[in-house]
Order: structure tokens, then sequence, then C-alpha cells
């Protein structure tokens, strides 16, 4: 099957989940960061909606746009109500009408594990619901979070009533405001938020409700580790990743949170780390790279939280890394338009090879070199990059220098 530009037939492959899936040349933008709530945001987004469509990105995931009790929107409450501290619901649709226009979708992030209750129910927690839409009573909330549901199908987020999604009466009203979402509101894409926090099956349930274009899940758990660093072997981390999106019915794909694991230490003089003992990548995208979402940082590792941030001085090789291999790769917004025109202007060339050269999720890769101060690989066939302060580059005269920068340098045929 021929992805040529066709007009009307390429625009309802856009819209054809599977054959999105299939066709694997998504590239995703995170557009807010922890502090964005304080800046106007969906405002702000609206006058980079050309930008961001010119640069490449097919889906800009946004942030939690329904009331919550906190700023950044990850304490759900009034799940109906779009008014939020990004901006009001005139202004968010302003954004998606912008983004529609431009082609680039919205991708919504779907805050379900848990919710902010409104009153006091059994044992005196806020654990109902009680005037304002979904109004859920204590049932609704897990026995293990103060309610009176059964216990979760996976982990809790403390401090806050979670959702008992093995209720059928809970998954129908998730399910009619995700279709709400998706068809009404008009976001195309979903983000699933702490998607440790319930079984994958719902997952799979819920998308086959409400029909998103994309979906990838927040499966953030600990790589592993030893007294003296990261362990060369993630196998077992990448295998839970792995299960989680095969519980999805292999609907939605996962942040590739292993790729970042190994790719933050590896930058830093361990380059061996970027190849597996059976010579693959060493993430989820070694594995299955048409579901690995693969990122430098986000909201929670980077930004002002840093909980577990990229070093900064190599945040380019990071992008050279995964810009030209397989997976689907996410640009975070702080690097895109925050961290100056110089950075911004090297991933626009990243991204500009990568569909010049047709590089996708399934992209053949080899790797060539991985020593300590060096990791080369050819992608593609038609692709070579390297990064690392060794010194390297392909043999043959058909490679040409396509782009390069401080420890990075990327070829094409």
């Amino acid at each position: 099957m021929s992805y040529q530009s066709n007009g009307f037939y390429e625009s309802n492959q856009q819209n054809d989940p599977d054959v999105v899936l299939r066709n694997g040349r998504e590239i995703i933008l995170q557009a807010f960061n922890w502090e964005s709530h304080k800046h106007d945001w969906w405002r702000n987004l609206e006058r980079k909606v050309p930008d961001i469509a010119k640069s490449g990105f097919t889906s800009a995931w946004l942030p939690p746009a329904t009331h919550s009790f906190s700023s950044e929107g990850y304490l759900p409450q009034n799940l109906y109500s779009l008014n939020s501290s990004y901006g009001s619901e005139h202004l968010l649709k302003n954004l998606l009408q912008k983004m529609k226009q431009y082609k680039v979708r919205a991708m919504a992030d779907i805050v379900i594990n848990h919710r902010v209750g409104t009153s006091q129910g059994h044992g005196g927690m806020y654990n109902r619901y009680d005037g304002i839409p979904i109004a859920w009573d204590e049932r609704a909330v897990t026995s293990c979070t103060g309610g009176l549901g059964n216990r979760s199908t996976g982990d809790n987020f403390h401090g806050v009533p979670n959702i008992d999604h093995s209720q059928e009466f809970v998954r129908k009203d998730i399910i009619a405001w995700l279709q709400w979402l998706r068809n009404s509101v008009g976001f195309q894409d979903f983000r699933f938020d702490f998607a440790r926090g319930y079984s994958a099956k719902y997952v799979k349930e819920y998308i086959e409700g409400a029909k998103p274009i994309f979906s990838v899940g927040e499966y953030w758990d600990s790589c592993n580790y030893n007294g003296h660093g990261l362990d060369y072997n993630q196998d077992s981390h990448r295998q839970r990743m792995v299960n989680w999106i095969d519980g999805t019915g292999q609907l939605s794909t996962a942040f590739d949170f292993t790729t970042k694991g190994i790719l933050q230490e590896a930058v830093k003089g361990q380059f061996w780390r970027l190849r597996d003992p059976q010579g693959k990548p060493p993430g989820v995208m070694g594995w299955w790279p048409s579901r690995a979402v693969t990122f430098i940082d986000n909201h929670d590792t980077g930004s002002t939280q840093a909980h577990w941030p990229f070093p900064s001085n190599h945040i380019m090789e990071g992008y050279a890394y995964i810009l030209t291999h397989p997976g689907i790769p996410t640009v975070f917004y702080d690097h895109f338009y925050d961290w100056g025109d110089s950075i911004h202007d090297q991933i626009v060339k990243l991204l500009n090879i990568r569909k010049r050269q047709d590089i996708h999720s399934r992209s053949s890769i080899g790797i060539l070199e991985a020593q300590p101060n060096l990791y080369s690989a050819i992608i593609g066939e038609k692709v070579c990059m390297k990064i690392g302060d060794g010194s390297w580059c392909p043999t043959g005269r058909e490679w040409t220098l396509a782009t390069c920068g401080h420890r990075y340098a990327v070829w094409q045929k």
C-alpha cells in the first residue's frame, strides 16, 4: 500500500486508528510544562499552531483541559467543565479549531485514575461527587482509598479517592465522557495519565468505546538499579511495559520510559548501554517499536519538577537519537520553545530529515558502534547517525552530511 499524498484518501487515512498505527509516521509535541497554567496557555498555543504544523508534528498533547482541584489539572473534579487554569472553554475551542485548520491533532490528557470528591460520605471522607455531572457515590471509589468499591486493579495514587473501574456504571460514565471529548469537544488523540493505577483491560474498553485516532499510556515504573547505578539489562522493565500494551489489546502505545532511563545514562559516556545483548536498541523501541513513544523529558521528569531530568548539556544528542530511530518520537515544549532558537532549529532539521527520508516507527536499524564515547547506527538504509565525542563517519561516497551539532551528526543518502 502506498502512502502518497492524495487529498481525500490521505485525510481518511489520518483519521483511521488502524492505519495511523500501521503507518507509524506520528511525531508528537508535548505542548506544555508544569508551569504552563500561569501563562494564558490556550492563547499562547494558538499563536504557535502554524509553527507546530510547519515543523512536522502530527499531534500536540495538551494539558488536562477539565476543571481541577490543582492548577496543573491532575486532580480533576468536574469532568464536564472545560474552564481550567489554562484558559476558558471559549479559548480552548478557538485553539482546537486552529489546530484542526492546520491538521495537527489535539491529544487530550485523560486523568481517570482518581477524582477529588465534593462532599463527605462513608468514613467522613470526601468520596462522593454530589452537585456536579457524573454524580457518583462512594461505590465509585476503591475500598483501598476510602470508598465502598472493590479493591484497586492497579497501584494507588495516594491522597485522593481512586476510581473503581471494575464498576460497570463507572465505565459507562467514563466512556460517555470520552465520547464527548472526542466527538463534541474535538480532541482526536488520548494520553492516559497514571496508567499503572488501573487494569489495562479498561483502557482497551475506553479506546473501543470512544475511538481516538491515537492513544498513549503513561505506564511509568522505576528502571532496575543496583548499588552502582542503572543495570545494563532492563528486560524486565520493558517487559512490564510490553505486558501493559498487550493488555490494551495492542490498541494503545506507551511512553518508552526504558529508553529514556538508558539514554540519559548513555550520553554521560556509557554509549555501550544503547545496544542490548541481542544487538537491538535496549528500550521498548527494540522490542515493539510501533507501540513505543520515545521522549527525552516531560512535565514530570523535566520542567520545574525535575523528578528525573535528562542531562541538559546532552539534550541534542538525545534528540538526534530518538528523531532518527524507530518508535514514535515526542518533543518537549521547553526544549522546542524555551531553550532558544538554535535548539528549536536543530530539532526542526532532524524532524525534516526524518520526514524526507521516511523514517517511521518500524524502520530497520543496524547498530554499528556502541562504545563508551561513541554510538552510531544506520536506520532504514537511508540515514546514518552518530552521537558522542568519538570520531566516526560512514564509509561510502553515497553518504552526505545532513546536519550536525555538538556531539552529534546525521548523514543521508
